[in-house]
């Protein structure tokens, strides 16, 4: 498909939250399918509860999906960094932005998740402007979320999601 990997995998690393940046499209589901597959990695995915309703909700679990319910008032970051304690190989993905739609500010729960269960965040961008997939370094999140924060959003300046103006 003329696509090329900029990073790797990093090796033996069992357990991450890995956000995927930028969210504009259904066709990033399908890429992602594609790109855990070709980096031989077994990712799990996060998603809005009402996608795991019929007719299609067995196929996003067969998939690797894990629905979430979105109300307000629960303690789903402290909920999802215990799965991490009942597992020994655990890699959630999740999207940041929350949507599909241009947001001015990101969701903070995927750091906050990594903070509590003690993982990494790998980055990964689908670059659709270069037909490029970015596969960064882990990132232990620190006491400083400001400058973490500051290197998370570096990683992904200059990528083009699918639908250009929603990057």
């Amino acid at each position: 498909m003329g696509w090329k990997f900029y990073g790797s995998w990093p090796d033996n690393l069992k357990k991450a939250i890995v956000i995927v940046v930028p969210h504009t499209s259904w066709h990033d589901f399908y890429l992602g399918l594609l790109v855990r597959r070709i980096l031989g990695v077994d990712i799990k995915f996060l998603a809005k509860k009402e996608l795991f309703k019929p007719p299609f909700g067995w196929y996003f679990k067969w998939m690797g999906g894990t629905p979430l319910d979105r109300t307000p008032g629960q303690k789903k970051v402290e909920a999802i960094a215990a799965l991490f304690d009942q597992k020994e190989v655990l890699r959630i993905a999740m999207s940041p932005e929350g949507t599909r739609k241009k947001v001015t500010e990101w969701k903070t729960g995927f750091y906050y998740i990594a903070k509590a269960a003690n993982v990494p965040i790998v980055m990964i961008a689908f670059d659709f402007g270069n037909k490029l997939v970015k596969v960064s370094k882990p990132l232990y999140p620190t006491n400083d979320k400001n400058l973490d924060f500051l290197k998370i959003k570096h990683f992904y300046e200059d990528v083009t999601g699918k639908i250009a103006h929603y990057s």
